[in-house]
């Protein structure tokens, strides 16, 4: 039985899917440096596989390494070969993913970023895989200065921060070497919104190993007593209530969108897609806290302070697309993510 690879298996969006795919009886090679991820997630993931489905599951397997290393990388191919159980796909989670982070240090970024994903690629053009979903993002689109106005696959691509021109200079890589062999390669970029929330059982969710940089796992941090109070980004954003919109989606329905994806790459011609993952709706950061404070009944001191460089305004998907040709739809809801986010924490205190 193929094998399906995820770069950066490990890690927050990655474990998640990990759960879907072998939920959906896919065997799946897990690949991560656990440079801000936590190698006990193998075991919570498979624990979650076997307890959470009755549905017949697929392998689980890790390897600790990095995706920069072409022969680290051309080994775990040979190696799945003689197994029997050759690498046809690959879904590529491995990067750095923090917006302000990236502007502190664009190196850093470019460097892994980048660069892994070309000796990724080098690698399944060696092995002739050719079936590729890339983890993209929001922030490839030129931010949106009119409220209400979702963000179509159409929209003007315009990045404002490292980590989104990263993600766009990634984009046009993987266009151009569709372009090489066009009969061949089957690609798929999934340009994610606000991923946030937890696996239903508590046992994997976000954990950052440094300074979070996203919204929840600060507000975790605040709700452990680890941080005196939540810093909320602007106050005078042209928003209903002057903090940043966002298109926040639960990350278990943004992982069942990677399984969907992979169907579909599997099932139509060669081809490079540009997919929109999100709920379509806009929440403001001051919206989702007051909301995880009234779902958990929680004390949650939080302080306004500057806008933050990079971050934009207003940022909701149009994900019509993704309705109409991935057979997907989300599901959960902003209280959902709370509750889900909740219990994550107070699991892994």
């Amino acid at each position: 039985m193929p094998t399906v690879l995820a770069t950066g298996g490990l890690g927050f969006i990655g474990s998640h899917t990990c759960s879907v795919l072998l939920e959906d009886g896919m065997n799946v090679l897990a690949i991560d440096s656990l440079i801000n991820s936590d190698v006990n997630t193998f075991e919570k993931v498979r624990n979650i596989s076997e307890v959470y489905s009755d549905k017949k599951k697929g392998k689980f397997t890790f390897k600790k390494g990095d995706v920069r290393d072409v022969n680290f990388l051309r080994g775990i191919f040979n190696e799945y070969i003689l197994l029997g159980e050759p690498i046809n796909s690959v879904i590529h989670f491995a990067g750095l993913k923090a917006v302000g982070e990236s502007v502190e240090d664009p190196l850093k970024y470019w460097d892994l970023n980048l660069n892994s994903t070309l000796s990724l690629l080098k690698v399944m053009n060696e092995f002739n895989c050719k079936n590729l979903i890339f983890s993209s993002s929001a922030t490839v689109y030129k931010p949106e200065i009119l409220l209400n106005k979702k963000v179509t696959e159409d929209s003007l691509l315009f990045p404002i921060n490292p980590y989104g021109n990263t993600k766009y200079t990634i984009e046009k890589i993987l266009s151009d070497v569709s372009t090489s062999d066009p009969d061949s390669w089957k690609i798929a970029n999934l340009r994610y919104f606000n991923p946030v929330g937890a696996h239903e059982s508590g046992l994997i969710g976000e954990n950052p190993k440094d300074k979070p940089n996203n919204l929840l796992p600060a507000l975790i941090k605040v709700i452990n007593k680890e941080k005196k109070q939540l810093l909320i980004f602007g106050r005078d954003w042209p928003t209903k209530d002057g903090t940043c919109v966002r298109d926040f989606i639960h990350v278990m329905d943004l992982a069942e969108a990677h399984v969907a994806a992979l169907r579909f790459l599997f099932s139509n011609e060669p081809q490079v897609i540009n997919i929109n993952i999100g709920t379509g709706l806009g929440t403001t950061v001051l919206e989702l806290v007051q909301k995880f404070i009234e779902t958990n009944k929680c004390i949650l001191p939080y302080k306004f302070v500057e806008r933050r460089p990079g971050d934009a305004p207003y940022s909701v998907a149009d994900n019509s697309k993704a309705l109409r040709i991935l057979d997907w739809k989300p599901k959960r809801s902003i209280e959902d993510i709370c509750k889900d986010s909740w219990r994550w924490n107070f699991s892994n205190i």
